[in-house]
């Protein structure tokens, strides 16, 4: 019989929709049962494509013994942390304050029937092993201190709750002037921090960290000298690309490495990774003109647009780690399974350039395909040129992707969660711009017309759909995270109906989501269901700061509307995360984006003219990294420009170059705007071909 969660949007929940659990979603339901009967809530935290959360739920949640005592002590409560990323936050700081130690999941916490946790940890055995109390046992214990002991409970609960406050930044107080100290401090702390032989900046697991990348980026952008960052960024992308953290064959990333040299994937593909992840490489093609970059673009969307979209136009959400209940099961191989699909000429170059020849790297028993040696390297020691070697490593790889999509299929989570797309849409837009990709802009433009038609409803925005049903209040990611993407689109396409969409969540993060008191917006809307804790998070994660991005876009948004309000933002946003800015500034990545164009205002570049004639300026400015510059191209008889951006049209193509409140006369040529611009010389065009790192 199936319990509540079958009801859900949710894949993850219903995932344990047959559980013998008695399980309940969040909601007024839950909580007015735990309150009836005295018991106290067990709250359990996953998501679909997690490994570790399959596991707990086969040893113990579809355990009928486990069950029943779950069943009898407490009132048990699911959530999709994707779903309801306000409830994972939350209980994730309680997690870390009172265990002392990081978090994961599958998150599992126990609260009072006042939401008030007092015990958790992440994954429990079904049975006592290697210092771990069964899960059983643990339940037991649990209850009996819950009912024994509610006055320590609340003395600690009183304490937590005054530093979980305390985690939050202060109200700003007026004195901060923002400077460039913490982009300094970021650049250093990087350097200090970088794999010189791997790349990336930490030891495993190892995470790829795409605002870190992007503040290498940008900081050569705005120096050209500081050689330093872009090869750190750039080695350390060249060596995600090549390892097996990116699926050699299929296109797209997994979500970290369990080594140190990016070579085993924790093999999960989450949407909001590859949307930042394809961004960053379409950059470092624009800075380097390194094709190699180019062709992970090509493969990363090509993926995104075979597996990941929906018909309808909206991205899906991950691909799960698991397949026949093994992770990895559909992504290794066994060198004489590659060898029987492929011919023999074929079979040696992918031996030579995946290591097939080396120890088996997955577990001793199988093969994950990495680049271990470069093309020209395979192409001499085989003694072929490397044009042959290239055609029958291109011929091997079809084959092999052929060969695996008739494997049993890892589980895909299809639904539609507004912050993911709007990653995975700017992602698309940018990187369809870059390269001169008009396809990744129709893909980016699909999805964005989805989100508008089924998730934007009579001006409020909703966080997630699945089987034709829209619902949850949505969160500041999501609004954040599609205005940049809205700001992005714009330049790829311009189109008013997007400014004007653009201004309307503009206006929703200052009305519904800002501290007007102490500056920086809330992570849930005034009004929103109350929680024990309200975050404000400044912080960079797997995914970018919502305040961070909110801000960047919203001072974009000023300087395409002239609206001041929206600039007044993003100086207050700056001002209350300035000192956490200062002690940790690789943390705060996206924020450091918005400082740098707080510091230094982009620069406004409007190109009017006839539509035919517009792409020549496109191919110049597109494919020239200058990341703090807003390009727009608006063909003569356009309607619906505001007075900002209205310049006059004419029958031939000019361009008005602005910073701040001063612009240039109008430019006539495109090679008058290339040396306005101080753009280097370089070809437009990426060359589509294989990729060869080293």
């Amino acid at each position: 019989m199936p319990n509540r969660l079958s009801r859900e949007t949710s894949p993850y929940l219903q995932q344990h929709a047959n559980n013998p659990v008695d399980w309940y979603p969040w909601g007024e339901e839950a909580l007015a049962e735990a309150r009836r009967t005295g018991k106290p809530i067990l709250l359990s935290v996953g998501y679909s494509a997690c490994h570790w959360c399959h596991v707990m739920a086969h040893e113990s949640f579809e355990n009928e013994s486990i069950a029943r005592v779950m069943n009898e002590l407490f009132v048990n409560v699911k959530v999709d942390r994707e779903e309801r990323p306000d409830i994972d936050g939350v209980y994730m700081l309680a997690h870390s304050m009172i265990t002392q130690q990081s978090g994961g999941w599958p998150l599992t916490m126990f609260l009072t029937a006042e939401q008030v946790p007092f015990f958790g940890g992440t994954y429990f055995p079904p049975d006592a092993r290697q210092g771990q109390v069964g899960f059983p046992d643990l339940l037991k214990r649990v209850r009996q201190y819950h009912d024994e002991n509610p006055g320590d409970i609340r003395a600690a609960w009183e304490q937590f709750s005054e530093a979980m406050a305390k985690s939050e930044p202060a109200p700003a107080d007026g004195s901060v002037r923002p400077t460039r100290e913490p982009l300094d401090a970021a650049a250093d702390d990087l350097l200090g921090a970088f794999d010189h032989e791997n790349g990336g900046f930490s030891g495993p697991p190892k995470f790829p960290h795409p605002h870190r990348i992007e503040l290498l980026l940008r900081r050569h952008a705005a120096d050209r000298r500081d050689e330093e960052a872009l090869d750190m960024a750039t080695f350390t992308l060249r060596r995600m690309a090549e390892g097996g953290i990116n699926d050699q064959l299929g296109g797209g990333f997994a979500r970290y490495s369990t080594d140190a040299s990016w070579t085993i994937p924790h093999f999960e593909k989450m949407l909001y990774d590859n949307g930042q992840l394809l961004r960053l490489y379409a950059d470092a093609w624009a800075a380097t003109r390194e094709p190699a970059f180019a062709a992970v673009c090509i493969e990363t969307a090509a993926w995104v647009q075979r597996e990941m979209q929906a018909p309808e136009g909206g991205y899906y959400s991950s691909l799960d780690a698991d397949s026949e209940s093994h992770e990895g099961r559909f992504y290794v191989w066994q060198a004489e399974e590659v060898r029987a699909l492929l011919e023999p000429a074929e079979f040696d170059v992918a031996e030579s350039v995946y290591g097939l020849d080396k120890p088996r790297n997955f577990e001793a028993t199988a093969w994950h395909l990495r680049i271990v040696r470069p093309l020209e390297d395979a192409a001499r020691a085989l003694g072929i040129d490397e044009a042959a070697a290239r055609a029958r490593l291109d011929s091997a790889r079809r084959k092999l992707l052929a060969a695996r999509d008739k494997r049993v299929r890892p589980g895909r989570d299809d639904k539609v969660l507004t912050s993911w797309n709007g990653l995975m849409i700017r992602g698309m837009a940018h990187a369809g711009r870059v390269l001169g990709q008009e396809d990744w802009i129709d893909s980016a433009r699909r999805a964005l017309d989805f989100i508008r038609r089924e998730m934007w409803r009579e001006g409020r925005l909703l966080a997630t759909y699945k089987d034709g049903r829209a619902h949850l209040e949505a969160y500041l990611d999501d609004h954040a995270y599609l205005l940049a993407a809205l700001v992005e689109m714009m330049q790829a396409r311009f189109d008013p109906a997007d400014l004007a969409w653009a201004i309307e969540l503009g206006d929703a993060l200052l009305g519904r989501f800002m501290d007007r008191a102490g500056g920086g917006f809330w992570f849930t809307a005034h009004g929103h269901e109350t929680l024990v804790h309200r975050q404000k998070p400044g912080n960079d994660t797997a995914q970018p700061s919502g305040n961070g991005i909110a801000a960047l876009a919203l001072n974009r948004l000023a300087f395409l509307t002239g609206e001041e309000k929206y600039a007044e933002a993003m100086r207050d946003t700056l001002a209350v995360h300035w000192p956490r800015m200062l002690r940790q500034p690789t943390a705060h990545g996206s924020l450091l984006a918005a400082l740098e164009e707080f510091l230094e205002p982009p620069t406004l570049v409007v190109v009017r003219g006839p539509s035919g004639d517009l792409a020549p300026w496109r191919r110049l400015l597109d494919a020239a990294h200058r990341p703090t510059t807003l390009a727009l191209y608006l063909p003569t008889g356009a309607a619906g420009i505001p007075p900002t951006l209205d310049k006059p049209a004419g029958a031939t193509v000019n361009a008005w170059v602005c910073r701040g409140v001063t612009c240039l006369p109008p430019i006539d040529r495109a090679e008058k705007l290339r040396e306005a611009l101080e753009l280097p010389t370089m070809p437009a065009n990426p060359p589509l071909t294989p990729r060869s790192f080293r």
